[in-house]
């Protein structure tokens, strides 16, 4: 089995919960994710069973959507309703129209400063270790992208709102709503959290446990499984003669002046070899007029 599994993750699990889970039901180790979620978030959790493993540290998009709910008016240590209260707001009172004034402020590239209770790792200790231990470290403000805030749900009354964020990789949704507060005159922590899409999947195309688990026993779990060669549906086609197939496989270097639709300036490729087969991924040097081999995922 080889390919990528789409989860939709339950609340209290961690992603490595989910790993462990699904290793139990597929009889399979060997088994990544491509982006951790909080343990109360649910969602799209892409699994990459198989050789599509190796796919987890060169996936060109790795940009997600999170459909999140938030209160103001109030702060934890966690920057979630699931922390300990560390501060009220009692007179902050926001309307409409002030929390769509400020959204444009967090649109493109902000800076953020990552949550202690997260999985970052400052001086070789991941933050939430620290956080247990009551121990505040510094870290290192982040550059990440924001490419849309859209506003569904504002309650007035009780002072919450829902959002939908479209953002790329390393985005904490906490902190984003929590900065919002801030500049509201206050604070707020997030109350809901599902994550929409991710690396190009979306929530309709995953599976629970019990369907992958009953998919399982009628012996048609491969169907479940969206191609590896998805990951890299932005990059351009490679179809290889049956020579250069064999030279690929090998690890051989090839000439880009022997192979077809290679783009002037475009760096990464799919490759496919003499039977249509998808087998990896390439780089063109242009200066050497070589065809490297990225990932071959034909492997074991």
């Amino acid at each position: 089995m080889n390919g990528i599994l789409c989860m939709n993750k339950p609340q209290e699990f961690t992603s490595f919960d989910v790993i462990g889970k699904l290793r139990g039901i597929l009889r399979i180790r060997r088994l990544g994710h491509t982006g951790t979620l909080d343990p109360m978030a649910t969602g799209v959790l892409p699994v990459l069973v198989g050789t599509a493993a190796k796919a987890c540290d060169i996936m060109p998009d790795q940009d997600k959507t999170y459909r999140a709910k938030v209160r103001f008016g109030l702060c934890t240590d966690t920057l979630d309703i699931w922390g300990a209260v560390t501060g009220e707001y009692p007179d902050m009172h926001v309307t409409r129209a002030q929390l769509e004034a400020v959204l444009p402020q967090f649109l493109g590239e902000i800076g953020q400063l990552p949550p202690m209770y997260s999985a970052v790792s400052v001086g070789g200790k991941r933050l939430y270790e620290l956080a247990r231990q009551g121990i505040e470290a510094e870290r290192p403000v982040r550059r990440v992208q924001i490419y849309s805030i859209e506003l569904h749900e504002f309650d007035e009354a009780a002072q919450t709102a829902e959002l939908t964020v479209s953002c790329g990789k390393g985005t904490y949704i906490r902190t984003l709503l929590s900065d919002m507060g801030q500049a509201l005159g206050g604070d707020a922590v997030m109350t809901g959290l599902c994550r929409t899409k991710a690396s190009g999947f979306s929530l309709g195309q995953c599976y629970t446990f019990e369907e992958v688990a009953e998919a399982v026993q009628n012996g048609t779990v491969e169907k479940l499984l969206i191609p590896t060669d998805r990951l890299f549906a932005a990059y351009p086609q490679l179809r290889l003669n049956e020579a250069q197939t064999r030279m690929y496989r090998s690890g051989v270097k090839l000439d880009l002046n022997r192979i077809h639709n290679i783009r002037r300036e475009q760096e990464a490729y799919t490759v496919y070899g003499a039977d249509g087969a998808f087998i990896g991924t390439a780089r063109a040097d242009f200066e050497k007029q070589e065809l490297r081999v990225g990932k071959n995922f034909t492997e074991g």
